[in-house]
């Protein structure tokens, strides 16, 4: 089975200045042809061209209608990527506590390392529900 995967770029809104193009026509062919160029070089083939309503705020809380041309193109994609797996709440299992701790870094390794990652290595892990203590920033403003 052929899967695609697609692409939609903006549509050029002006033309482009080149050497021997002077009309207004022949300068947006130019900035066409040069977008479905580019992308031609990346592999990717045209599809279409679409004219789709998009809505946009208008002052405070207004909305205005406008239409945006845009480009489609798509490509194959050759080889199935492995996918990762999708997972529901339904099919994750809650999280059991490990056994034992994991075996501490030895200290007579590297002891520099072993003075900055030991204060680390012994902290409590927080609890996930615990709200952070409220109070002044500086004890000393307190009892002024």
């Amino acid at each position: 089975m052929q899967r695609f995967e697609y692409k939609v770029v903006p549509a050029p809104r002006r033309g482009e200045k080149a050497r021997g193009v002077k009309s207004a026509e022949e300068r947006f062919a130019l900035a066409l042809s040069t977008v479905m160029n580019e992308l031609g070089a990346e592999g990717w083939d045209y599809v279409r061209a679409d004219s789709l309503p998009c809505d946009e705020r208008s002052g405070l809380t207004g909305t205005k209608t406008s239409f945006q041309n845009m480009l489609v193109f798509r490509r194959e994609i050759l080889a199935e990527a492995p996918r990762a797996p999708v997972f529901t709440r339904a099919a994750v299992a809650p999280a059991a506590a490990p056994a034992e701790p994991a075996p501490a870094i030895p200290v007579a390794a590297a002891p520099e390392t072993a003075a900055v990652l030991a204060p680390v290595l012994h902290a409590q892990p927080r609890e996930v529900n615990s709200a952070p203590s409220l109070g002044p920033a500086r004890p000393e403003v307190a009892a002024e």
